[in-house]
C-alpha cells in the first residue's frame, strides 16, 4: 500500500515508529497530487517546498526525542477561506487575491501545532456560499464519482481532496452544510462540531461578522473513515484566546453509557422552504437504520416538524442578515454564475418572506432559542436522530443556478444541512451505498450537545456496511 492511501491515524502511527519518514509521508502526497489533481481541481494552491521542509523539521524533531503530536507528519490541506499567514485568503474570489493573511486561524493552528504537514488549499465557491464547488479564479472541482453531479460545497475541494488520496486530512468549514454534503457527495465522513467546541473565528480582527455567521459557523475535520474523524477533532480542539465561545473539555457534560435511541426522521413534512425529500434520499436514511438495529440500537421512524422549521428559520435569518452586508459585495466583485445563484436565491427569499422587519428578525432570533429547546427535550428520548444528508442525490450541475423554481426546490431539499447550525447540534455526514456508477447518496447523523463521541459510534456502523473503497480513483483517470 502507498502512503497516500494509508488513513490519517497509520501514517501517524506510521512516522512515530519509523516505519517511514515525514519527508516519505509529505513526498507520498505529493505525487498523488502531481497525478490526480488536474483531473478533479480541488487543490488550487500546492505548497511542495514549505511541505517537504516542514516535514524535514518533523523528521528531526524525532530523531532528537521531542515530544510529538497526535497528527505528526500527517499530510493535510486547508480551505481557501481559512486565513494562513502571508497566504491570501480568496474565498475563491478573484479581487481577494491581494488579501493577505496576517495571522493563522484557530482550526488550522491547532492541527499544526498537533504536528500535521500543510500540503495545500483547497478550493471552495465564490463567499464559500453554494452546495457545489466552481468560481471564475480557480475553475471547477469534480466529483471524483460523477463528474456531471456536484461534488457539494462549500468544503467540495477539502471533499474531493480526500475522497482521493491528496491528504489524509481536509480541514472544512460549515454554515449550512458545508462540511456534512460535500463529504457525503463525495464518498467520504466530515464533521460539523458541537457550536463551541473548535475555536475559530469568521472574520478578520478588524471584521465584524453578522450575528448569523458567528452562530451558524463552525469548523470541523474531512476524512476517509470516522476514525480519522476522532483524530482530527481531537487535535483542533484546543484553546484558543481568539473564540471566547470555545468550552474548555474538562467542563463538559459525561456521555450517558450504553447504546442511544435512535430517531429516523425522512422528511418534516412541510411545503417549500419547510423541506422535502425524493424516495432516494429518505431510503438512505432508512437503510442506515436498518444496520443501526442490526447492530443493536432501538431505532424508531418519527416525525420532526422543528427540523423544517429550523431550516426555514435558517433561510430567514441568515439570508436577512446577508442581503445588507453582502448584496454589493457579490455585485461588485461576485463571478456572474455565483451572482445568477446569489439572485435566484434572493427571488426565493422574497416570495417566502417578503419584507423582514426589524420585530420579524427579532423574533426569528427568539423563535431559535425555543427550537433549541425542543429539541433539546426531544434529545431526551433520542439522543440520535439519522437524516439523509440532503433531500435528494447530489444534483447535476449548474441545476442550482437553473430557475427560480429550480432553486426553491433545492433550497427546500437542504433541510438536514441548515437544520442544525440553527439547532447547534454536532451532526455527521458520510455516504451509503452508491448506485451503480453513480455519486454516493449520504445520510446525516445528528447527536446531542457535546456528544460527538456517540455520533462517531454510530457512524462507524454505518460506515461498516456501506462498502464503499476509499480512496476511490477518479472517474476518467488512468
Amino acid at each position: 500500500m502507498e502512503i497516500w492511501q494509508m488513513s490519517a491515524t497509520d501514517i501517524a502511527h506510521g512516522v512515530r515508529t519509523g516505519a517511514f519518514s515525514s519527508v516519505e509521508a509529505a513526498r507520498s502526497a505529493l505525487d498523488r497530487v502531481a497525478d490526480v489533481n488536474p483531473r478533479v481541481n480541488a487543490l488550487v494552491e500546492v505548497r511542495e517546498d514549505e511541505a517537504l521542509e516542514a516535514a524535514r523539521k518533523a523528521d528531526a524533531r524525532l530523531r532528537h526525542g521531542r515530544p510529538v503530536g497526535p497528527l505528526h507528519g500527517v499530510p493535510v490541506t486547508f480551505k481557501v477561506n481559512t486565513n494562513v499567514a502571508g497566504l491570501p485568503t480568496t474565498e475563491g474570489v478573484a479581487a481577494y487575491t491581494g488579501r493577505i493573511a496576517t495571522e493563522t486561524d484557530p482550526q488550522a493552528t491547532g492541527w499544526l501545532d498537533a504536528g500535521a504537514i500543510f500540503i495545500g488549499r483547497t478550493n471552495c465557491p465564490p463567499f464559500a456560499t453554494r452546495w457545489t464547488t466552481e468560481n471564475d479564479l480557480y475553475g471547477a472541482t469534480v466529483n471524483p464519482w460523477d463528474p456531471a453531479v456536484t461534488p457539494g460545497g462549500s468544503s467540495g475541494g477539502a471533499a474531493v481532496a480526500v475522497a482521493v488520496g491528496m491528504g489524509a486530512l481536509a480541514q472544512g468549514s460549515d454554515i449550512g452544510g458545508s462540511i456534512r454534503y460535500p463529504a457525503a457527495c463525495c464518498g467520504v465522513a466530515g464533521l460539523r462540531p458541537t457550536s463551541g467546541r473548535v475555536p475559530a473565528w469568521a472574520g478578520s480582527p478588524s471584521f465584524d461578522p453578522p450575528m448569523a455567521v458567528q452562530a451558524f459557523v463552525e469548523q470541523g475535520p474531512l476524512a476517509r473513515n470516522v476514525a480519522d474523524l476522532r483524530l482530527g477533532l481531537r487535535a483542533m480542539e484546543t484553546y484558543d484566546p481568539r473564540d471566547p465561545r470555545a468550552v474548555a473539555r474538562t467542563s463538559r457534560i459525561p456521555v450517558s453509557p450504553g447504546l442511544p435511541r435512535v430517531a429516523v426522521v425522512t422528511d418534516p413534512g412541510g411545503p417549500g422552504l419547510l423541506g422535502t425529500s425524493t424516495a432516494e434520499s429518505a431510503a438512505a436514511a432508512r437503510t442506515a437504520a436498518a444496520w443501526l438495529a442490526d447492530a443493536g440500537y432501538q431505532v424508531d421512524e418519527v416525525e420532526l416538524p422543528l427540523l423544517g422549521e429550523a431550516a426555514r428559520l435558517w433561510w430567514q435569518l441568515a439570508l436577512t442578515e446577508f442581503a445588507i452586508g453582502l448584496t454589493a459585495e457579490v455585485e461588485r466583485v461576485g463571478d456572474p454564475g455565483f451572482r445568477r445563484f446569489f439572485d435566484l436565491m434572493y427571488a426565493v427569499y422574497r416570495e417566502e418572506f417578503g419584507e423582514v422587519d426589524l420585530a420579524a428578525f427579532v423574533a426569528g432570533w427568539a423563535r431559535r432559542g425555543m427550537l433549541r429547546r425542543e429539541m433539546s427535550v426531544f434529545a431526551e428520548r433520542y439522543p440520535l436522530v439519522v437524516t439523509p444528508v440532503s433531500g435528494e442525490p447530489p444534483f447535476p450541475l449548474g441545476s442550482d443556478a437553473e430557475s427560480v423554481e429550480r432553486t426553491a426546490e433545492l433550497m427546500g431539499r437542504q433541510w438536514p444541512l441548515m437544520s442544525v447550525p440553527v439547532l447547534g447540534l454536532p451532526a455527521l455526514g458520510l455516504p451509503t451505498v452508491p448506485p451503480a456508477g453513480a455519486a454516493p447518496v449520504g445520510v446525516q447523523v445528528i447527536g446531542r450537545p457535546f456528544e460527538e463521541d456517540a455520533v462517531f459510534a454510530a457512524a462507524e456502523v454505518i460506515e461498516s456496511r456501506s462498502g464503499l473503497l476509499i480512496p476511490v480513483e477518479p472517474v476518467g483517470a488512468a
